[in-house]
This record gives structure tokens, C-alpha cells and sequence, in this order.
């Protein structure tokens, strides 16, 4: 049998005893900490454990934050089964779904809340919430606490209201920007990062294989005939706008660089320049022939009809807009799209991944990613044809340009259904990209690479939770699918790097070492023991052998050894150059 931790805030035998996990447990509790470990790898075991310790050391509540209501409803599911009080702790889970004048009520009436940080922010603000008796604040997927984000701003709200406040922030992707990290760690106090990678011996034992595959798809010739025009069209405004100044990044014409250009034009109006109108114009038609191009090229004809769909319908917003809708070019594109079927590769190559997938194991689970909602309606149509396959959307609560998106019921529903095999396969916006544990989804398609490495690590830890998984990511060649599949593996090899630079200026939290984990211990078939004992066990069998010694010989002359050296050749102790000889 599994060796199992021993707690009196946890059921028995249900939460497996992992060393590294039991060291973080041990960081936690000496002070705030941001826990970076890959996804699959325990991080929600981790809060439970600090959840029960910390409630076992102080009196007050507990408050898990999460980006959604449905990560939120996960962690309340997944949290029921573990912890052994949980009808003396009456947890519940806290949103914009209850109403505001019986919040105070559900607030006062848990020592565990799982929230979404919005309701929380918004109650502390109003008066109706106090966080001074909290004793422990978990942060989920707390990447997003940078900038204006609620979950950032929870964090200093409980910072300044609590005596004695104790924050675990967990992510599986920090960022791979130092300033990101730091800024991180600034706003939730953290004085310790605990990192551990894929490759750390104690944490690669308990993870499945991963075979992550990119496939390369031809855009069909049809396609690149329809995009010329516009490509055409967007490299003339370009061009114009690198003569006046305003567009000045290199290479190939991208997002950055016509955000770049609006904000030029902007600053240009501001000081009076009148011909920052008609640049900030140009450029807005642009951005619009870049989405478009990049529907076409890299999403595929019923997203790109359904994006100039989307426009048409609210084409009155703007004058721009309308003269977008008037042009020729655009009249006739959308009279083509209407008339043509889907002939996109990647739509083909999505269908063959599924039906293989469906026909040679019925049980499986698949996810398709897709950056459009136009994409998802697109590829649930195209997936719903096939024999033995259930297709159902999953998208954000938020309404966009005319797109109705799910409420957070609908989406818990979904997940449900698609956990119990009613739906065996989920097409996901990113809103699914983050937490959410789906133990029998063994099969991830990337419609398409992103060039953010954390939404590209939350993506792939979809798939490998429980066994082995696959992730097929499609490249459609010479687009800008290409670039970004290359920005995010230089970003996620830059990722740790990052993490580890900041961790060396933290302040820490000095403790003696496993002396945090008294109340834990492991039962296994040979007995039971200290976590502590378990943990030094752990660690004396991972520890990496060193050689004896160096017998490779010196290549050329004999280096002098320093007593060979007549004092007059020695360096004084802190000289840095010449100048201080």
C-alpha cells in the first residue's frame, strides 16, 4: 500500500504521503511562501494540509481564493472528502451567485471559505467582511496577483488587516519575467519560494509521462488566396505609418507592434498633432485586417465567417467599423465565406485526433483549446458529426460582441457532465485552461500554440493528471503560429530561471529545519513514523551520488600552484582591477 500522512485534521488514508510535499508544508507554516511545483504534482494537497495545521495551531477561519467559481466549486468538491472535521469547519463556496445581503450571514457561519476574490474584495470594501481574524489565505494560480487583479488586491487588503497574517500562494507558472515574480511576491508578502521542477527526483516519481507532439499543418492555397488582398492592404497602412513614426517595431507586422502604433498616435493627439487622428484610424483598420488574417490563416473559414458576422452585428458602433464593412474587399470576402465550406487543415486534423482517439478507447476524455469563441462554436459544429462523439462547449461568464457567455452554473454543469462521460469531449476557451482537474482527460489538442508560457503550461498540465497523457499542438507553417510556439519555449526556459533570481533576495522565513511537521505522521505497511523520518528517508535516497575525484589530466602546460609563486605575484584580498595594483 501507498504510505499515507497521518493528521488530526485529515481522513485516513486519504491524502498520499509525498516527501517534497511535507517539506512545503514545513516552509509554509514559518512564513508566507509562493509554491511553484508542475501541475499534477499535489499543489491542492499541499493547502489542505496547511488548511489543518494552521486551524490546529490558531483559532479564526480560513479563505481559499481561486480565479473562477468553477476552480472554486472544485476545491470545495475535492477538500469535503480529506478533511475529517469538515462539519465543525461548515465550509462553503462564496461568489457574485449569492446575494449580497445574505453574504454577511454565510461569511460569519464558515471557518473555510473557497471564494472568488472579486466577492471577497468587494465585501471587504463595503464593510460587510472583516479579514482581521483570518489566520491563513490561500491563493490559487497566483500568477494573476499582479497589476489592478482582485486577487492581488485581496492579498494587501488581508496583509493590512490581520495581526498575524500567513499567506500560500501556489502556481505551476510564475512568469517568466523577473519584475513579474518580484511584483508577485511583493503583493502577498511572500519571504520564501518553494520551487521544485519536473525534474526534481522526489516530484518525478509521482508524475506521468507526457508525450507532447506538434504537428505542422499546410494552410490550403484557397485560404492564402483570400488573405492576399488583405495582406496587401495591411502592409500599405504599415508602411505609412513607419514613414510617419508611429509603427517602429522590426519584422513582421504583429500585435505588439500596432498596440505600440495606437499608443504612438495617442500620445501624438494628446500634444495636439492633429495627424494622430487619422494615424489612430489606420491603425484600428489594421488591428481589425490582423485578426482577420490570422482567422483565416490559422482558425479557418467558419470562424473567420462568424468573426465578420460578429462585426456586422455591431458595425454601428463605430465609423470606422462601418467603413471596414463597407470596403469592396471585405463585401466580397463575406460573400465567399458564405458560400464555402470549412477547408482548413487544422478543422481536419482536430476531427482525425477525436475520432482515433474516441474509436480505440470509448472511455477517453478529450480537450480542444482554441484562443476564439468563434473557433469553439466552429469546431464544436464540425466535431458533433462524428459517431460516438459528445462535443460541448466551455467558455467564459462574460458576453463579448454579441457572443452570450456561460453562467457559472452552466459551467460547473459542463464540467460535470463531462467528468461523468455525457460529454467526452470539452472545446475550451481559455477560462479552462487553469486548475481544473479532469482525471480521465488523457488527450490535449492545441488548435493553436500561444505564445504565453503560462497559458501554454496551464493547457498542457490538462492532460497526465492520473496517467499517461498526450498534447498535440497544431502549427499552421508560415504563420504566426510558428512565432509563437518559439516565444513560449524560450519564455518557459527563462520561467525558473526568473523564479530562482528573486527567491535569492527574499528575505526567508529561518526555521529549524522539519521542525513544522510534529502533528504529521506516516502510516505505511511497515509501520508508522515521524513526517520528519519520512522526509530525511526521502531525501537520503534521492541524494545524488558524487564522484570521488577529478582524475581528468590538465590539457597543456602544468599550471603553478599559488605556493610556487613568488609573493609579488599574489592579488591583494579585493582588488577588482589594474587600477588598484
Amino acid at each position: 500500500m501507498f504510505p499515507y500522512v497521518d493528521h488530526p485534521g485529515l481522513v485516513s488514508e486519504m491524502v498520499q504521503a509525498r516527501a517534497y510535499q511535507l517539506q512545503a508544508i514545513d516552509d509554509a507554516m514559518a512564513g508566507s511562501m509562493l509554491l511553484i511545483l508542475p501541475t499534477a504534482a499535489g499543489k491542492t494537497a499541499v493547502a489542505w494540509m496547511s488548511i489543518v495545521e494552521r486551524l490546529e495551531r490558531t483559532e479564526g477561519w480560513v479563505l481559499v481564493i481561486a480565479p473562477t467559481v468553477a476552480l472554486s466549486n472544485q476545491h470545495l468538491e475535492n477538500a469535503l472528502p480529506v478533511l475529517s472535521k469538515a462539519s465543525e469547519l461548515s465550509p462553503i463556496v462564496l461568489s457574485g451567485q449569492q446575494i449580497a445581503s445574505k453574504r454577511p450571514e454565510l461569511w460569519s457561519g464558515s471557518q473555510l471559505v473557497f471564494a472568488t476574490p472579486q466577492v471577497v474584495r468587494n465585501d471587504v470594501r463595503k464593510g460587510v467582511l472583516s479579514l482581521e481574524d483570518c489566520s491563513l489565505l490561500v491563493v490559487d494560480e497566483a500568477h494573476h496577483c499582479t497589476g489592478e487583479h482582485a486577487m492581488a488586491e485581496v492579498a494587501e487588503m488581508y496583509i493590512s488587516q490581520s495581526e498575524n497574517p500567513l499567506i500560500l500562494a501556489t502556481t505551476a507558472s510564475p512568469g517568466s519575467r523577473r519584475e513579474k515574480v518580484q511584483e508577485i511576491c511583493r503583493r502577498l508578502g511572500i519571504k520564501k519560494i518553494h520551487l521544485r521542477t519536473r525534474d526534481d527526483p522526489m516530484v518525478a516519481e509521482f508524475l506521468s509521462e507526457l508525450d507532447v507532439e506538434e504537428v505542422g499543418v499546410e494552410v490550403p492555397s484557397e485560404i492564402r488566396d483570400l488573405v492576399e488582398p488583405f495582406r496587401i492592404w495591411q502592409e500599405g497602412i504599415v508602411d505609412r505609418e513607419r514613414r510617419s513614426g508611429r509603427y517602429v517595431m522590426p519584422g513582421a507586422v504583429n500585435q505588439a507592434g500596432l498596440s505600440n502604433a495606437m499608443e504612438r498616435a495617442q500620445e501624438a493627439i494628446n500634444r495636439g498633432d492633429k495627424s494622430g487622428f487619422r494615424s489612430s484610424s489606420q491603425i484600428a483598420t489594421a488591428m481589425r485586417l490582423h485578426h482577420l488574417i490570422n482567422h483565416l490563416l490559422c482558425q479557418g473559414i467558419a470562424a473567420s465567417r462568424h468573426f465578420l458576422s460578429r462585426m456586422e452585428d455591431e458595425g454601428g458602433k463605430s465609423k470606422s467599423a462601418k467603413d471596414f464593412l463597407r470596403d469592396r474587399r471585405v463585401r466580397r470576402l463575406t460573400d465567399s465565406l458564405g458560400t464555402m465550406d470549412e477547408v482548413h487543415s487544422k478543422v481536419g486534423a482536430v476531427r482525425r485526433l477525436v475520432r482515433e482517439r474516441i474509436r480505440r478507447d470509448s472511455e477517453s476524455r478529450v480537450i480542444v483549446f482554441a484562443n476564439y469563441r468563434d473557433t469553439v462554436e466552429a469546431l464544436e459544429g464540425a466535431l458533433s458529426e462524428l459517431e460516438g462523439v459528445r462535443a460541448i462547449q466551455f467558455i467564459g461568464q462574460s458576453s463579448r460582441s454579441g457572443s452570450g457567455g456561460l453562467t457559472a452554473k452552466q459551467q460547473i454543469s459542463r464540467l460535470s457532465e463531462f467528468r461523468a462521460g455525457s460529454a467526452n469531449v470539452l472545446v475550451a476557451t481559455s477560462v479552462g485552461e487553469e486548475g481544473l482537474d479532469i482525471p480521465s482527460a488523457d488527450l490535449v489538442i492545441f488548435y493553436e500554440p500561444v505564445s504565453s508560457e503560462i497559458r501554454t503550461i496551464q493547457r498542457r498540465g490538462r492532460t497526465g493528471r492520473r496517467r499517461q497523457g498526450e498534447v498535440v499542438i497544431l502549427v499552421a507553417k508560415g504563420t504566426r503560429d510558428e512565432r509563437a510556439k518559439d516565444s513560449a519555449k524560450r519564455k518557459e526556459e527563462y520561467m525558473h530561471k526568473a523564479a530562482r533570481r528573486v527567491s535569492r533576495v527574499l528575505p526567508g522565513s529561518p526555521h529549524k529545519d522539519l521542525s513544522n511537521l510534529e502533528r504529521f505522521s506516516v502510516s505505511s505497511e511497515s509501520g508508522i513514523c515521524s513526517a520528519a523520518e519520512f522526509v530525511t528517508d526521502a531525501r537520503e535516497r534521492h541524494r545524488r551520488d558524487l564522484s570521488g575525484a577529478d582524475t581528468t589530466p590538465a590539457k597543456g602546460a602544468k599550471e603553478a600552484h599559488r605556493e610556487d609563486l613568488p609573493p609579488r605575484n599574489f592579488r591583494p584580498t579585493g582588488q577588482t582591477g589594474l587600477d588598484q595594483f
